[in-house]
């Protein structure tokens, strides 16, 4: 099929390189310039595990990247992912999704049936607005045009995997022929894997991805909670988990405390699902303890660093500035908090990533940045382990470096060792 995705961003990008991986002929549309010049030159803008290699394979083949809408037309359906930022508030903006919108809906003017699919996490309140920018562009066609949703469950690091290989896939549509195009385009991966097809209309899909999200972050704070309660009766969280989590009604994934979540999803969905409860009249007080327990990991963090050593005036590294590793995302990184915490404290902070480091400079351009953990450790007194990349699980002599090594993980993925002070952040 012929395909256009608008929005080249972390889903964008993925979504049309793994759809030219299916066999589509795809066109990324997007504003940035610079974006499409390097996915023309078979370069993502991202950094995603797997993504080089599908780009480079179909960049000048079957995928493309352009500025304009002129050929939207042509194709059988037009993805739009653009990017839904947080307000102040936690609810969502779709202003410039509404832009793509109208935009995609000029280009239909004169187009025959045609197929919109939001891919980008919006609010069931939010899909009428999209749909009235797309018919706003459009006018009256003769055509058929609709509006449907199709949400992404994809995780940064895995997102090609994810994408690949799913569970889920969920069509939001309220046709019959709005379901068999979707149908049609996902048959290639639908033949080879058993995911589980959900079918229901658009606004109930969007309510599933911010459901699906909102449960993992509850999680991920509950076993937070737990694990700081753990922490205080000296009781390792982590074998406590080991044995709840064989209860099939909680199962073991995401059952690993730590120093909390972060990243683009989960943060905001659920501040966007809470706004929107709140604006309905409903105060969705699980939810908002959920947000409590996370915003407060990191400060505990830092306060068990400060039962070892004043870092006032002292050099302390912080090990991961990605929200998670495989990805050099950094945004609502639980490294932030631990870095102005730092700083507020008036430490000389040191951070050390294997691939964010550019992203995080530009919100930190006043702190040192090292080319490796080794050369981040040298001579601080103190070393944060923020992301679990596999390669801090390696560190050992590395250690010896430090002038008086206190090591608190964040993510236990760190070992202990003799000669530092290692304190875990729920065990």
């Amino acid at each position: 099929m012929n395909i256009n995705v608008v929005g080249s961003g972390y889903v964008g990008t993925t979504l049309a390189a793994c759809l030219a991986d299916l066999g589509h002929d795809v066109t990324a549309i997007d504003i940035d310039e610079d974006v499409v010049a390097e996915l023309n030159a078979g370069r993502p803008p991202i950094h995603e595990s797997g993504l080089d290699e599908l780009v480079a394979e179909h960049a000048g083949e079957n995928l493309r990247a352009t500025t304009l809408y002129e050929n939207v037309a042509e194709a059988d359906a037009t993805f739009l992912a653009i990017q839904t930022p947080s307000r102040e508030d936690g609810s969502i903006d779709v202003t410039p999704l509404e832009a793509a919108a109208e935009m995609t809906g000029e280009a239909l003017a004169d187009a025959g049936d045609h197929l919109v699919i939001v891919k980008s996490t919006i609010t069931p309140p939010s899909i009428d607005a999209i749909r009235d920018a797309v018919a706003e562009g459009a006018g009256d066609v003769t055509g058929r045009i609709e509006v449907a949703t199709n949400p992404e469950f994809l995780r940064e690091g895995t997102a090609v995997e994810d994408f690949l290989a799913p569970q889920k896939i969920v069509f939001g549509t309220t046709s019959e022929w709005a379901t068999e195009r979707l149908e049609e385009i996902y048959a290639p991966l639908l033949a080879d894997h058993d995911a589980h097809v959900v079918r229901t209309d658009p606004e109930t899909a969007t309510m599933i991805k911010y459901a699906n999200n909102a449960f993992l972050a509850t999680k991920i704070s509950l076993i937070n909670d737990l694990g700081n309660v753990c922490k205080e009766f000296g009781i390792d969280a982590y074998e406590v988990a080991d044995a709840i989590g064989l209860d099939d009604r909680i199962g073991e994934r995401f059952l690993r405390s730590g120093v909390g979540w972060g990243g683009s999803c989960f943060p905001k969905d659920v501040a966007a699902i809470i706004a929107a409860a709140r604006e309905s009249g409903y105060d969705p007080a699980v939810l908002e303890a959920a947000v409590e327990v996370n915003d407060r990991q990191p400060e505990r963090m830092l306060e068990l660093l400060d039962e070892h050593v004043d870092v006032e005036g002292k050099r302390v590294a912080v090990l991961g500035l990605a929200f998670k590793p495989g990805t050099d995302d950094t945004r609502n990184s639980r490294a932030i908090p631990v870095i102005k915490g730092l700083q507020d404290r008036g430490a000389d902070v040191v951070g050390y990533d294997p691939v964010a480091t550019e992203n995080m400079r530009e919100r930190f351009p006043e702190i040192e940045y090292a080319d490796s953990a080794a050369a981040a450790l040298e001579g601080t007194l103190g070393a944060l382990v923020v992301t679990d990349w596999d390669e801090f699980a390696a560190l050992d002599e590395e250690f010896d470096a430090m002038a008086d090594p206190v090591v608190v993980d964040g993510r236990r993925i760190i070992d202990r060792h003799e000669g530092i002070t290692y304190e875990g952040l729920t065990w």
